[in-house]
């Protein structure tokens, strides 16, 4: 908007008042470039809270995970897993912490020592765990040697004839020697009746050599190397093997909901003729990867996606990652999933936009009062400036009547002085943005007239004698006395 605002001082060669139209004043650019430069910084602020928002909602994450015992197949998967996160550069990372086993590893979730475990499923599982993936399903396996039993050539074939008779446990974990003790209560067999005797996996050929037992426990995958090396030691011994069918695994599954009832397929273990020779039913039990209760949503479907998406990828080298499964979505499962698992299984995970737009939008509507509080609180502050300006207004209008009834061209020159006075003012309040277009447009009105009305009365003024200007002066000096 430009205004045309008149010079208030300077004389003509004449001696009367020059009226040449004054330079544009200051055009309201500053005011303007002050507007655009919030709101450039309004965007940048608002611009600047997206990335970083996004930035650390996706930087990467680092979960403890909780694994044992040493040199156990859990730790070898594990460790595949981090190397192939770590090199995929995905969201989510892992950080092995090695235990004692599935006990110990369950108790360091428990305590908040770790983000992630791997569990036995017939184990007490911590309350704040939640189903990631099922890491594999491992199967029984009980099998006697031929001529090992305590009365000589006594030949066991069924679960009911071990009372009386020693069990080699393979594994030193106190959960398989629970698993023996579930197995003969259902068939009526006193555990106490049955002598126990637990040896680690490296001593296996050893213990059946020495005759340690009659009769041998293993669990583990259905195609466990430990308890395919474990029966062939016994074929080298002791010839075939007779395999123990755990015929009540429905009503073991039924009482127990931590077991489920299995198959090991005839030939599995191998050898001429097959061992087994037929199908033996047996029950099962799995290991799981579970969560914290409180971790991220987004993180678990995050390591769940990742977790799927390189199991094929390291089946060639590593066969046991094609043992992983999804988890057990339904409500009564023995071990509640994950919503974060849960979301990727059922094909509802959300994207960045999906989780995180109603903050964003918040976020907005939140900039967007403030920055409308910022105007009035700023509007407020110039309360007095712009009503101080209003009073000057009103002043140069009674000033454009003062100068019509002026006598003198000095007091005309000291209006203009004030004018000039008035006019500095209310540009400093329109750059500071206490007045906007409509004041300013009604002051150069203002001062148009006063313009008009300074110019015809020194007009008048001047076309007197001067005797005139002297006597009308004394005269009103006179009346105001």
């Amino acid at each position: 908007m430009k205004l045309s605002l008149k010079r208030l001082t300077g004389k003509s060669m004449t001696g009367g008042l020059d009226l040449a139209e004054t330079p544009t004043p200051p055009s309201p650019r500053s005011a303007a470039r002050k507007t655009m430069l919030v709101s450039l910084a309004l965007v940048l602020a608002i611009i600047g809270t997206l990335v970083g928002g996004y930035y650390f909602a996706m930087r990467p994450v680092t979960l403890k995970i909780a694994v044992g015992p040493a040199n156990s197949d859990d730790v070898k998967v594990v460790q595949t897993l981090t190397q192939a996160f770590a090199q995929s550069k995905g969201y989510v990372r892992l950080r092995p912490i090695q235990t004692d086993g599935a006990t110990a590893s369950a108790d360091a979730l428990a305590a908040g020592k770790a983000d992630l475990a791997i569990v036995r499923g017939d184990l007490d599982v911590p309350k704040n765990a939640q189903a990631v993936a099922t890491l594999r399903k491992n199967v029984v396996v009980l099998w006697a040697v031929p001529g090992k039993g305590k009365k000589k050539g006594a030949k066991i074939t069924k679960v009911a004839q071990l009372a009386g008779h020693r069990v080699g446990v393979v594994g030193r974990t106190q959960a398989n020697v629970n698993l023996l003790k579930v197995i003969l209560q259902q068939y009526g067999v006193d555990p106490a009746k049955v002598e126990v005797v637990q040896f680690p996996a490296n001593e296996v050929a050893e213990a059946i050599k020495t005759q340690k037992a009659d009769v041998y426990l293993a669990a583990g995958p259905v195609n466990s190397k430990i308890t395919a090396d474990a029966i062939a030691a016994s074929v080298k011994e002791g010839g075939a093997p007779t395999f123990l069918a755990i015929d009540s695994a429905d009503a073991i599954a039924q009482n127990h909901p931590a077991y489920e009832s299995a198959e090991i397929p005839a030939g599995t273990y191998g050898g001429s003729p097959a061992r087994p020779d037929d199908e033996v039913k047996t029950i099962s039990f799995s290991h799981h990867i579970v969560a914290r209760k409180g971790l991220s949503d987004t993180t678990v479907a995050a390591l769940t996606r990742q977790l799927f998406a390189v199991r094929q990828q390291l089946v060639a080298e590593f066969p046991l990652a094609a043992k992983i499964e999804t988890p057990d979505t339904d409500k009564d499962a023995v071990i509640p999933v994950h919503p974060g698992a849960a979301a990727f299984v059922d094909g509802e995970e959300k994207t960045f936009l999906d989780k995180y737009s109603d903050y964003i939008w918040w976020g907005l509507m939140a900039l967007s009062a403030m920055g409308s509080l910022g105007a009035w609180f700023a509007g407020y502050l110039r309360k007095d400036e712009r009503d101080n300006n209003s009073h000057l207004r009103e002043r140069l209008l009674d000033m454009i009547a003062a100068a019509r009834k002026s006598e003198t061209t000095e007091e005309l020159d000291q209006m203009q002085a004030e004018a000039d006075d008035i006019l500095r003012d209310t540009l400093r309040c329109f750059d500071h943005g206490a007045i906007d277009d409509g004041p300013l447009t009604a002051f150069n009105i203002a001062l148009e007239q006063f313009h008009a009305a300074v110019a015809d009365r020194k007009a008048v003024l001047l076309s007197l004698p001067q005797n005139l200007q002297r006597a009308g002066a004394q005269f009103r000096a006179a009346g105001n006395a």
